[in-house]
């Protein structure tokens, strides 16, 4: 049994962060499956990365450069197959785990992160379009996202809802999930078939304290952060999730929307490759690792319940850091405004690529012998 199986035995789940053709089309993905793991998320860096910075994508880019696509459709006619592939390998894991798993994760255009309108519109024209059970909709949990979430949910689309760094965010989209189940019952929608995750951005949280914790010469508390503010989420997890009003919505089918670790690579040399596996397993919870920590994770990582250990020192610490002249708040506002501005340069860059390429390869095709290049 691999330590893939041994996190689901305690209740989570592990995805990959991280997708590209190769992935797919050489098997790997079907022998991580086989594994354990549990489904995939993406981002517009991951994609960049993925077809900007290689090959593998430029036989279908000339092909659609061809049909006369322009680089907007190029761009989603490329991410959609690639996300549909990864959707039907893991589809049985969504069977057999009765639409818990087997999840593959799309943003919307993060350009959009501001504006609730264009962010549901983009969402529902993207879930229709992948026609896959098993698909998840990314949406950031800015002060625009959260009502386009509620509105979401309630139209039966799964979300997962991306860059909460903050306690407060996580309380407002646990909120907006809640009221969206709600409506969706309502309506007459069947509660028990969407599907929903809170990625709760852990690594970069660390980053910025740590910086701030050197600032006034304080070691101590450098890379317990970001898992504290994890375990204090998990608790509110816990009761929002609980009572009367869940319960209602409970006997209709309708599945708790589980915390999710992402950023979850450590970006300090100096902690364990694992850190931020080891010490946030608990129930009803995802952590999407990126492949580097995947490998370290079950070569030697460590399983067992570590989400409701010290608590109340987590507590403790988080209110020590405002003694210390730290404020939190400020930071994570900081790291979601930084969020969404990286994701975004991501997608302009990953485009501005397709461009450059579209224009590269139509100019091979059609000027084999030509000793230049289009013009710049």
């Amino acid at each position: 049994m691999t330590k893939l199986y041994e996190l689901a035995e305690q209740g989570q789940s592990v995805w990959l962060d991280y997708i590209s053709r190769p992935l797919i089309i050489s098997g790997e993905l079907q022998k991580l499956v086989a594994k354990g793991l549990r489904g995939i998320t993406s981002n517009p860096t991951i994609f960049e990365k993925a077809i900007a910075g290689s090959t593998d994508y430029d036989e279908d880019l000339k092909r659609l450069a061809d049909e006369g696509k322009t680089v907007d459709e190029i761009y989603e006619s490329l991410v959609i197959d690639e996300i549909r592939r990864a959707a039907d390998i893991l589809l049985p894991v969504h069977e057999e785990t009765n639409g818990l798993d087997g999840y593959v994760s799309l943003e919307v255009n993060p350009n959009l992160a501001n504006d609730t309108e264009s962010t549901v519109g983009e969402a529902r024209r993207l879930f229709a379009t992948l026609e896959r059970p098993n698909v998840m909709i990314k949406v950031p949990a800015t002060p625009a996202g959260i009502p386009a979430i509620e509105t979401l949910i309630g139209e039966g689309v799964n979300i997962n809802v991306t860059l909460i760094f903050s306690l407060e965010q996580y309380e407002a989209v646990a909120k907006a999930y809640i009221a969206g189940l709600e409506k969706l019952a309502a309506s007459g929608g069947d509660v028990a078939k969407v599907g929903s995750v809170a990625s709760f951005f852990i690594s970069r949280v660390d980053t910025a304290v740590d910086d701030a914790l050197e600032k006034v010469v304080n070691t101590e508390m450098q890379g317990k952060i970001a898992i504290d503010q994890a375990k204090i989420a998990y608790a509110r997890f816990k009761e929002v999730f609980s009572g009367e009003k869940w319960e209602r919505l409970a006997a209709k089918g309708g599945r708790v929307q589980r915390p999710l670790w992402a950023s979850t690579g450590t970006k300090n040399p100096a902690y364990p490759d694992t850190l931020y596996v080891d010490n946030l397993v608990g129930p009803d919870t995802v952590n999407t690792l990126p492949p580097a920590t995947l490998e370290a994770f079950l070569d030697h990582g460590n399983v067992a319940t570590t989400l409701e250990s010290d608590v109340e020192g987590a507590r403790s610490r988080i209110t020590e850091l405002a003694g210390l002249g730290i404020d939190i708040d400020a930071i994570t506002k900081q790291l979601l405004e930084d969020g969404v501005k990286s994701f975004a340069k991501s997608f302009d860059a990953l485009l501005a690529s397709i461009t450059k390429k579209r224009e590269k390869l139509l100019w091979n095709w059609q000027q084999p012998s030509a000793g230049f290049g289009p013009p710049h």
